[in-house]
């Protein structure tokens, strides 16, 4: 089975020859692979990843427009304020290069699933309010974010649009709701206020018959009925260490939606627990043997993490799956 099939089949609720595997190594560790393995693409071929996360293309907001506007104000942006400057033209296809050269590289030429990262709603507009701003913001101006978060969502709409013609398998949508217990605000709120502007993107990636993926790091089970009756996918990473329970998972939403995820990089890799992190590995893969589970790193793995664990954690899962 090929790595792309592999995926799409997981996706689609089938048994896979094997776990399909991937890993979210380069932000913090790349460096260091490159130092030990030539590039972290080496690396990647090395363990023989199924599917590639893409990042790239526009942001939704000029930095120096949002710096000038903070200067105006003499104070941390608000909601209306936000309305008071454009935001990037979504549709300037320059903008993608990056993404198209990676989609060549990775689909076309590694014949892997490839996946895009694109804006959610709450987690995108941390960086302009700041995020306990943003909170109180949810409470105090309702209204005004009911505007700015509409304009966000039809931009959101055109990004993963111009990510479909360009020829990704999957629309990645990062919205981080959760922290380790539960919702940062409450179910009333993400109802009201998350989910009508999510619901924009994803009907229109369902539209054109494109893999959804959800990121929420955290806890946000108080509304997983909401993010299957938006269609996702796939969910990642579904964090056992924040309480997200997989044996729950797999009795009760197996058959809903796919998880993205396995490998808590808060609880497993880079904690020089060898043992346990093994153990930890093949306790997953194997719960998962027969399909549910894209299997990945929960986040980045952090700098803490040395490329002689880095090497046995992948080595464990590579040699596990061949062997299930």
């Amino acid at each position: 089975m090929l790595p792309r099939e592999r995926v799409i089949n997981v996706i689609n609720h089938k048994k896979p020859d094997r776990v399909p595997i991937y890993g979210w190594v380069r932000a913090n560790l790349e460096d260091v692979i490159n130092r030990a393995f030539g590039s972290v693409n080496a690396f990647e071929d090395k363990y023989e990843f199924d599917y590639a996360h893409i990042f790239g293309g526009p942001s939704p907001y000029s930095g120096d427009l949002l710096n000038q506007l903070r200067a105006n104000k003499g104070r941390a942006i608000e909601p209306k304020d936000l309305l008071e400057i454009p935001m990037n033209d979504p549709n300037n296809i320059d903008d993608y290069k990056s993404i198209a050269d990676q989609v060549k590289y990775y689909k076309e030429q590694k014949g892997r699933f490839v996946y895009v990262q694109t804006p959610g709603i709450f987690e995108c507009l941390n960086g302009v309010f700041g995020i306990e701003n943003h909170l109180a913001y949810l409470l105090m101006f309702e209204d005004d974010l009911h505007q700015v978060y509409k304009r966000q969502a039809e931009w959101n709409r055109a990004f993963a649009n111009n990510c479909i013609d360009i020829g990704v398998d999957m629309v990645h949508v990062s919205d981080d709701w959760g922290s380790q217990k539960g919702l940062m605000f409450s179910p009333k709120v993400w109802w009201n206020l998350i989910y009508p502007y999510h619901k924009i993107t994803c009907d229109e990636v369902k539209r054109r018959g494109t893999f959804l993926s959800l990121h929420c790091d955290g806890n946000f089970s108080q509304v997983i009925d909401g993010v299957i009756k938006l269609g996702y996918d796939v969910v990642h990473p579904y964090q056992e260490s924040a309480g997200m329970d997989l044996y729950e998972y797999k009795r009760k939403y197996i058959k809903t939606f796919t998880v993205m995820g396995g490998l808590d990089v808060q609880a497993t890799i880079g904690f020089g627990k060898l043992d346990h992190l093994k153990s930890e590995i093949e306790r997953v893969l194997s719960l998962f043997k027969d399909g549910g589970l894209l299997y990945c790193t929960s986040h980045f793995i952090q700098n803490h993490c040395t490329i002689e664990e880095l090497t046995f954690a992948f080595d464990t899962i590579y040699n596990f799956i061949r062997k299930q």
